[in-house]
């Protein structure tokens, strides 16, 4: 029988258990749907997914299960970063009055000018630009919340309101003030608002003109008002449809009522949030297309499903786990086998002493899984330090794995020689630095070997202590005498050895003049000027090569944006340059591309969702890392938040929750923890506590298989 999921009344809304390969399932429906159609007709469709990468799994998976069949692909395009000149929007037609987006980087620096003004203060530019950050999420937050008035803020400290909080209402009313006029003057609007602009505009177009060809929002949860509303008209459309990812269907009608706004952090609470937006029961949800698995692996998802649900219940519910795992057992006595046994097949616990014993033993499950043809492996975990650490070790033995967090700027050729050209501003003798400098594979120096010479300028003038300045190294060199008892020869090597270092520092603080030129006349000097002598001195130590690349793109954009923007946070020092852009190449992140391993992937815990490989590996389970704690807002109080209308800070841990759930509730899935982080005592995840809590107090002896490591891991 095909399956039609537009048929029946609408809304229409589905679901796919978090037990289910999503994106292999939602393209199954598709072509079944498709089924004796014209292959065309299947090009008229619009399908909106999450995010880009869940775009191209599932344009993956719908060209793999389409086998011989001639498909054309559907429109699939990534709900959360729409274009407005792409479909489903008229081309540039809802966007054509908007403004474009202002760069993130001037958006800081003209942010930070606000932060100096309010405080009249002598703020390092690092402090400044820390509190920008702060005010940028706050105008983020209300944004994409669509506050109606974030004006609002300046009378919030009233009442029962602590009174300390008054200079942040203040400060942060005269962002909401200032900020849109500095953005008119500039004819800029902000990114967070522009998104969400172009999806209210999206869901009222469609709710007024429902789209008359095929289209289907799935794996998205509506965290956002206005791509909440775009789910619903999409739902309400003649030919149009919702699949959600992961609701728990059958979960027990007394637990999904506790799911309130006080368990926000419960998995589910994102899912239900969104179908009471809508007035939609849970019981009208329907099972999406479901193609058949072997019995034991579907026997096995759905008692892993269940079995994580249990584990997470929310904490007023958890006094029903004996009953629960009764209630289970009783249901599965017909089949002879024990549900809690059976979910917890196939899953492992990982206890580690610490990061780098964890990076290599994810590496070596990573590896072992390339033994067997066509097994694919992915790496989930929000600790991108960890994530690096098993890249590296995996490039070790040749094999690139296909990592989404790329790499910070800081990390690449180009990184390192914009963060030691700064430092050397700075202190233009400092043995490290200059070293670092001369030896860098982007630093070529014209004229006599200067490999040789840097390695000469290393042993005989950069191992004593610190000269201070290039005068002073030279000095030091001109004043070294031979050894009393030196031949003639000899001599007259040291004097011509020290009359070629004496001629290379001499070129060294010419070009050291570049830049520090600039800051003769004062301590300090304009941010855009300061990265425009910086520019020349990299250009003058590198030339061209030094924007070669990847990580030379990013670093020139970088500069790029800090000439053209960075007037707008004043002067800094040699000191505050240096802070400033090892903060900004730390932030920067590369994607390098290229050839990577087709069955290997290293995932963030957002980038992962809707994916699934034959082993997961799940990682970074400590608190404070999976889930993160809720952030510390420095400028708005939880009644604040409350009173304007923005989302608690717990609503992350559960949108956190639903994506460890999808995840681990793979076939093979393996949860890593660490038993120290950075050599302090780590807490396992409140995940791990739960799931080991049920399994032990609940009178089962049944427990996640917990594996071995070798010592020498």
């Amino acid at each position: 029988m095909t399956f039609d999921p537009f048929s029946g009344s609408a809304p229409r809304w589905y679901a796919i258990a978090a037990h289910r390969p999503f994106l292999e399932d939602l393209a199954a429906g598709v072509l079944n749907w498709l089924g004796e159609r014209p292959p065309e007709e299947l090009s008229d469709a619009t399908i909106l997914l999450p995010n880009r990468r869940a775009a191209r799994a599932f344009t993956a998976a719908l060209s793999k299960l389409s086998a011989d069949t001639p498909v054309l692909l559907p429109q699939v395009r990534p709900l959360g970063d729409l274009e407005e000149d792409e479909p489903p929007f008229t081309p540039g037609a809802l966007g054509l009055d908007l403004p474009p987006a202002i760069p993130a980087l001037t958006r800081r620096f003209e942010l930070a000018k606000l932060v100096t003004r309010h405080y009249d203060s002598d703020l390092r530019p690092v402090q400044a630009l820390d509190l920008a950050d702060a005010l940028g999420r706050f105008l983020d937050s209300c944004q994409l919340e669509e506050v109606p008035d974030p004006g609002l803020v300046a009378g919030l400290v009233e009442g029962e309101m602590a009174a300390h909080w008054q200079g942040s209402a203040e400060f942060l009313a005269i962002g909401v003030e200032k900020w849109p006029a500095r953005l008119k003057e500039m004819g800029l609007v902000d990114p967070s608002w522009r998104k969400a602009t172009l999806l209210r505009r999206l869901a009222e177009l469609w709710d007024k003109e429902p789209p008359t060809q095929p289209v289907i929002v799935a794996g998205s949860t509506g965290t956002v008002p206005a791509a909440a509303d775009v789910l619903g008209a999409v739902a309400r459309a003649p030919q149009g449809c919702v699949v959600m990812p992961g609701l728990d269907l059958d979960l027990e009608e007394k637990v999904w009522e506790q799911i309130t706004q006080d368990n926000e952090q419960h998995p589910q609470r994102a899912l239900k949030r969104l179908l009471e937006r809508h007035a939609i029961e849970r019981h009208q949800v329907r099972e999406w297309y479901r193609p058949e698995l072997a019995v034991d692996v579907l026997q096995k998802g759905m008692a892993r499903q269940r079995l994580l649900n249990e584990a997470l219940r929310p904490a007023d519910a958890t006094g029903d786990w004996r009953i629960a795992i009764s209630d289970l057992r009783a249901r599965a006595a017909d089949t002879g086998l024990d549900p809690i046994r059976e979910g917890l097949d196939g899953l492992s616990i990982l206890p580690l002493r610490h990061e780098e014993e964890a990076a290599a033993a994810i590496a070596l499950m990573m590896r072992e899984t390339l033994n067997t043809h066509g097994k694919t492996c992915a790496l989930v975990t929000p600790d991108q330090e960890l994530g690096r650490r098993v890249q590296a070790r995996l490039q070790r033995w040749g094999i690139t794995a296909d990592a989404s967090a790329g790499l910070a700027l800081n990390r690449m050729p180009a990184g390192t020689l914009l963060e030691l050209a700064a430092r050397w501003i700075e202190k233009p003798a400092h043995p490290q630095t200059l070293l670092g400098l001369l030896k860098h594979p982007l630093v070529e120096l014209e004229g006599e070997d200067s490999e040789a010479l840097a390695r000469a300028l290393e042993r005989y003038g950069l191992r004593t202590s610190e000269h201070g300045d290039l005068q002073r190294l030279k000095a030091y060199l001109l004043k070294r005498q031979p050894r009393g008892d030196a031949s003639d020869n000899d001599k007259a090597q040291q004097a011509e050895r020290t009359r070629k270092l004496v001629a290379f520092v001499e070129r060294l603080e010419a070009l050291n003049a570049i830049d520090r030129a600039p800051f003769s006349a004062s301590d300090t000097l304009g941010l855009d000027q300061a990265a425009r002598a910086l520019t020349a001195l990299v250009e003058a130590l590198a030339g061209q090569n030094a924007w070669a690349g990847p990580d030379g793109e990013q670093a020139a954009s970088l500069l790029s944006n800090l000439i053209q923007g960075g007037a707008a946070l004043g002067a800094v020092s040699a000191s505050d340059l240096v802070e400033l852009v090892q903060g900004l190449l730390a932030d920067a992140v590369v994607r390098t591309g290229g050839a990577t391993h087709p069955s290997l992937r290293i995932l963030g815990a957002i980038e992962a969702r809707l994916v699934r490989a034959d082993v997961m590996i799940l990682a970074g389970l400590e608190e404070g890392v999976w889930p993160q704690g809720a952030p510390v807002d420095p400028f708005l109080s939880r009644p604040m938040r409350n009173a304007l209308g923005l989302p608690p800070p717990e609503r992350r841990i559960g949108q956190s929750a639903q994506d460890f759930v999808q995840a681990a509730c793979a076939p093979n899935a393996i949860l890593v923890h660490c038993e120290r982080r950075r050599g302090q005592p780590a807490v396992r995840s409140r995940w791990l506590w739960r799931l080991d809590m049920l399994t032990r107090g609940a009178d089962s002896d049944a427990t996640p298989v917990k594996l071995a490591t070798p010592d020498h891991i």
